[in-house]
This record gives C-alpha cells, structure tokens and sequence, in this order.
C-alpha cells in the first residue's frame, strides 16, 4: 500500500482548476477564472492551475494551433498574476496520472450520468453519433483532473456546476463501492462580480472567442485603444444607469457593464451603484475605459512578451508537471491499491 496519502475525511485544503487550450482568450476568461485563481493563491491555500490540452482534442485541433495556444494560455497565467513559485502551473498531458485516474472513473461513473451531461448535448447537437468518444467520456476526466489531487475545492462558473456534481457522484460512490473516505466531495467556489462576462454586442449571451464578431469581446490581447474602442461602441439601452441592483432587471447590457467594472475594480455592484447611480453612459463608459485599459494593458504586454520567449515558458510547464506528479502519483497509486490491481 502507498504511504502517505490522506484516506481519512480531514482533507487539507487544495484548489485545482483548469482552462481549455482552444485559444482567444477573452475579458471573461480573465474575471471569471484567471484574475480569481490570481487572488486566491495568496489565500495560504495550496492552488493548482493546469491546462487542459486533453480536453482541448475532443474535438479535432490542429497541432501547431494547440501548441501555440497551450503556451499562450500559460502567458495568460502568468501575466494575469499567477506566480509559478506560489502555484503549481503545469500542462495537462504532461502528467499521465490524468489519463489513468480518468480510466478508473470511466468505470465508475454510469452511462445515465454521462447521457445527462448538457455541455456533451450542445457541443454535439444533432451530430452526436459522430462525436468522438472522447467527448462524451471527458467529464471523467475532469473528475479525475480534480480528484488525482484531492482537491477541495474548484473555482466554477455556472456552466461547469453540473461537472463537478458529477466529480462528487463519481468520488461519494468509488468511496462507498470500496468502503474507503478516500476521495473529497469537492465543494465549488463561486463568488464575484462576473463570474459569468456577457456579449458587449448583446447582454443576453456569454461572451465568446467564437462570436464572428470580434466587437462581442475584449482579448487578452487586445491593445489599450482596441480596448477603449470596444467599450465605446458596446451596446447599451437610452436609460441613466440606476442607484440599486433592482434597476439593472431587464437591462442586461446595463447590468454587464456595470459587472465588468465592479469586478476590475473589485467592488461589489452595489457600491459602484451608489457611486454612478443616475450617470448616463456616455460618462459612465469613458470611466470604463479608463479603468479596463489601467488593468488589462498590462496584462496583454506580459502575454506579448512571454510569448517570445517560448523556452521560459516550456521551463515554466516542465517544472509545474514534476510539481504536480509529486502529488497526484501517491494518489493513483493508492487509487490503484485500493481497486486490487497488481503492481
């Protein structure tokens, strides 16, 4: 049996997340994950960061795109504030124990489980006879992403809730199967202002990198007046911006706005409510603006600058993924142990 790994139910505080490889990173893949991942390091909680370029092939990617989007997804990382010698930031398929804890739980998890999976019936729509395995499978391997470290807790927006439950069906009944507490029931971590980021072109829809129109969104790697630009012309509604939460009801790119800013800003929307309550949008945006551009440009310089210099990066994710074998391979190896397999 492997020595020194938890199977009691105290389990020590560890965050994991993960982000898709698929490139085009946007404003809302920064307030919804990588500026709170960049917070929550400096909690005193161990936080594990990955990209997950299993995931990412799902679906057919071309190799030298994914390369490039691997390492500017980690450029994304970094210059949104994740700091390597604080957490573990590595590449998915650089750290097997992903792929083989995933096959434990591909025969954990039931069939009906992975058929109620509403992300696997959006992404395949009417074509799902043609979907690849791998597509239907991946929330297994999201599970084993999350569990092979013993995580406690993941930072999820809305869309990814149904996930997790699945991650904490899969350990509550791997536990009970075997009679162990081996695996955490996974707590998610949802909070902030713009957990969810919308279309500046229309409120009503997440924003996306797969929007045809670049106007939707603001990349990561979008210059400061491409930023200014973007926000100028976001759409709006003629009404002056309310005093209260209540006033943004069916004002959906009002209430975007007013999101984006509280979040950059880190202040709740309340307080930026009694702080612009009454203001019309053509002095409401350049204050957006002004404020998207001082947190934002420095970012999309960072990524710019890392970007050139690849090797730093490759270092960056070699020493991330002996960080974070080091922990998940006494995992897999009790997870093993305890299935009866012969090693």
């Amino acid at each position: 049996m492997s020595e020194g790994v938890q199977t009691s139910p105290a389990f020590s505080q560890r965050v994991f997340s993960g982000i898709q490889p698929s490139g085009g990173l946007t404003l809302g893949n920064y307030l919804g994950a990588l500026k709170r991942f960049a917070d929550s390091q400096n909690s005193g909680v161990q936080s594990i960061f990955c990209m997950v370029d299993l995931h990412a092939i799902t679906v057919w990617q071309d190799p030298d795109k994914l390369r490039r989007a691997t390492r500017e997804l980690c450029a994304g990382f970094i210059a949104s504030g994740i700091d390597p010698e604080k957490s573990i930031l590595f590449n998915q398929s650089q750290v097997p124990e992903h792929a083989q804890m995933a096959w434990i739980f591909n025969c954990v998890a039931r069939m009906g489980w992975m058929k109620r999976m509403t992300q696997f019936k959006d992404k395949a729509g009417k074509n799902a006879e043609n979907a690849s395995l791998g597509l239907f499978a991946y929330p297994a391997l999201m599970a084993a992403d999350i569990l092979t470290y013993h995580t406690t807790h993941v930072p999820v927006g809305e869309d990814q809730k149904q996930h997790l439950e699945l991650a904490r069906d899969i350990a509550t009944k791997f536990n009970h199967d075997y009679g162990v507490e081996f695996f955490p029931l996974t707590e998610p971590v949802i909070e902030g202002a713009a957990t969810r980021v919308m279309s500046l072109r229309d409120g009503s829809k997440k924003m996306s990198k797969s929007d045809p129109s670049d106007m939707s969104r603001i990349n990561m790697t979008d210059d400061a007046d491409t930023i200014a630009g973007k926000i100028r012309k976001a759409r709006t509604d003629p009404e002056p911006l309310p005093s209260d939460v209540k006033g943004l009801e069916d004002r959906p790119e009002a209430r975007n706005l007013v999101n984006i800013y509280a979040a950059l800003n880190d202040q709740s929307v309340e307080a930026v409510l009694r702080d612009v309550g009454g203001k019309q949008f053509s002095e409401f945006k350049p204050m957006l603006s002004e404020l998207a551009v001082e947190k934002l440009a420095p970012i999309s310089g960072e990524m710019a600058r890392l970007m050139e210099q690849p090797d730093e990066i490759d270092a960056i994710l070699r020493r991330g993924s002996e960080q974070a074998r080091a922990i998940a391979t006494p995992i897999v190896e009790k997870t093993y142990d305890i299935v009866g397999m012969v090693r």
